[in-house]
Order: structure tokens, then C-alpha cells, then sequence
């Protein structure tokens, strides 16, 4: 059963600093394309973060809210995607979710129907 299981969501204050997991199951993270998005109360789901590795390629995108303050990363033994995110704004409040695409050619924060597996999220708020 293919699952991406999100976690490490907390309440925080401004300033703060989380690490958000991603364990995927049912598929292997090696050669797709795991990104990071993100929704707010009554906002449109944002693209965060996305990263596709393979051999002789490394690609990483950021959005330009976050970009300097969070990385992404995995860890293939793991089979588990990771987001550190620093420096922690109130705006970074939402309900952060995990995404898988097949290969680097859909690595694309801006389109996130590329994605074919997503996680359920995890709630991150950031207080002032």
C-alpha cells in the first residue's frame, strides 16, 4: 500500500525552528521527485520545497517565502523526505503536506498535479 506519513508538526513561536518527516511506504523515494506544500485557512495549497536527486542530477526548488530559511532533504535509506524549516514566521502557519512525483521532469512546486501520492499533513502554527 503506497502511504506517505507525515509528522514532526508542532506549535512554535516566532523565530522558532521545526523538522518535518515524511516516511513513504509502498514505493521507493529513489528517482521520484518529493516536494513539500503547504495550505493555510483560506488560502490556495502553496508549493514549499521540492527536491529530485538521482545519479549525476540534484535538483531543489524553493518558493521565494521560504527560500534561505528551509531545506529539504532525504534520506533514501530511510525512504523518508525531510523539511527544516528555521526561522519561523506567524505566516508560515498552515497544514503542511508531503507529495510524490514520478521522476525530475515533474519536480515542480508551481504544478501540483504532477503529484501522484500525497500525505495527510501535519499541522505546524507559528505564534507571535
Amino acid at each position: 500500500q503506497v502511504q506517505l506519513v507525515e509528522s514532526g508538526g508542532d506549535s512554535v513561536q516566532s523565530g522558532g525552528s521545526l523538522r518535518l518527516s515524511c516516511a513513504a511506504s509502498g514505493f521507493s523515494i529513489i528517482g521520484k521527485c518529493m516536494a513539500w506544500f503547504r495550505q493555510a485557512p483560506g488560502k490556495e495549497r502553496e508549493g514549499v520545497a521540492a527536491l529530485f536527486v538521482a545519479s549525476g542530477t540534484n535538483y531543489v526548488d524553493y518558493a521565494d517565502s521560504v527560500r534561505g530559511r528551509f531545506k529539504i532533504t532525504q534520506d533514501n535509506a530511510k525512504n523518508t523526505a525531510y523539511l527544516q524549516m528555521s526561522s519561523l514566521k506567524p505566516e508560515d502557519t498552515a497544514m503542511y503536506y508531503c507529495a510524490a512525483a514520478d521522476g525530475g521532469g515533474a519536480c515542480d512546486i508551481d504544478h501540483s498535479s504532477s503529484y501522484i501520492h500525497w500525505g495527510q499533513g501535519t499541522q505546524v502554527t507559528v505564534s507571535s
